[in-house]
């Protein structure tokens, strides 16, 4: 799917999943809502005092009333609320979440996480019902590159290192973050095929890996080697 082409109502649709304070105005979800038709926000509230359970109800009603397929791109703390929503609210695989752009994902785990984030806590670990990729940054204030890795590979998630980019956030400078929206299209493309029919799970997962492994090459690994 380009990110050029008009929207297509057989397509998943794009929900994004902001983390702790929300996402301001120069932040690459609130572009992305703003410039792409099929994506718009969850509105999880308590921006800046998350709770877990209320996140997860708050996301599972945005999911259940899209009444589409959807692709849910998530930034830091609503990395977590994503992966518990899997825990909570299970599902066959590829509906209604036919996949996952994971960014930057907080580290609620650590002796020294704020409070906001310690509900949070213990990531869920298990594999994701819906294919997936994980980005994270080498110098990520909230989490090491190792732990982040981790977390993907718990999640039977493709993991991409974006390089030094701190939290991936308005913050590191990426503004509409280009590299970002190819990861979101490779996506796109593996939930569903032309006709709109969501992939098998092998299916997904194949094309997946294939797809997220030219993206990075293309952006990533040629930039931060």
């Amino acid at each position: 799917m380009s990110i050029f082409a008009p929207f297509d109502e057989h397509s998943p649709i794009v929900l994004t999943v902001p983390g702790l304070g929300g996402s301001g105005p120069s932040h690459w979800q609130t572009l992305w809502e703003q410039s792409r038709p099929d994506t718009s926000r969850v509105e999880l509230g308590m921006w800046d005092t998350p709770h877990r359970n209320a996140w997860v109800t708050r996301l599972d009603q945005a999911i259940r009333g899209a009444q589409a397929p959807v692709v849910l791109a998530a930034h830091s703390l609503g990395c977590l609320a994503v992966a518990w929503w899997a825990e909570l609210s299970p599902q066959p695989f590829g509906w209604p979440v036919a996949g996952a752009l994971l960014v930057a994902p907080a580290d609620v785990d650590r002796p020294e996480v704020k409070s906001e984030l310690a509900g949070f806590a213990p990531a869920p670990a298990k594999p994701l019902p819906f294919p997936s990729i994980t980005v994270a940054s080498r110098d990520d204030p909230w989490i090491g590159i190792d732990r982040a890795r981790e977390l993907a590979k718990g999640w039977g998630s493709f993991f991409v290192d974006a390089g030094p980019q701190g939290h991936l956030n308005a913050a590191s400078g990426i503004g509409w973050w280009h590299e970002g929206q190819e990861l979101l299209d490779r996506v796109l493309d593996a939930a569903s095929d032309r006709s709109g029919r969501v992939r098998t799970a092998a299916d997904a997962r194949s094309l997946l890996a294939i797809n997220a492994t030219e993206a990075a090459q293309a952006h990533y690994l040629s930039r931060h080697a």
